[in-house]
């Protein structure tokens, strides 16, 4: 599969996925994207159409404790630590996650599983 086609897969998935995924003030969205370099986590309001935290491992704070962990698994589970800290000082406890047609498994699956760590219920 070339890359065309595997971002094709994903979207595809990602639509599927998305059809029974909507989230909402008392269970917000928690959406994760990866890149090749980096890894971005949000949660979301849908119904509100608002993004009510974030955390990626690009973000100042965050690239100063992870060095060049951006891309990988140890980077992700820093991400999912500090989006779940951060969600929990907002009071947000349960969110529903969304892989944003990602396979869970790799660095989906780490920053889930430091979420979860953490304090988050999904």
């Amino acid at each position: 599969m070339g890359t065309v086609q595997s971002a094709q897969a994903r979207l595809r998935r990602k639509k599927r996925v998305r059809k029974k995924i909507r989230g909402t003030a008392e269970r917000p969205r928690l959406c994760v994207f990866r890149s090749t370099k980096h890894v971005y986590a949000q949660i979301i309001d849908d119904t509100a159409a608002r993004t009510l935290v974030e955390a990626s491992s690009v973000s100042g704070d965050s690239r100063s404790t992870m060095g060049k962990n951006g891309g990988n698994k140890e980077g992700a589970a820093m991400v999912g630590a500090l989006i779940a800290e951060r969600a929990l000082k907002q009071g947000i406890k349960r969110v529903v996650f969304d892989r944003n047609g990602f396979l869970y498994h790799g660095r989906v699956k780490a920053l889930s599983e430091a979420a979860r760590e953490k304090g988050l219920e999904f």
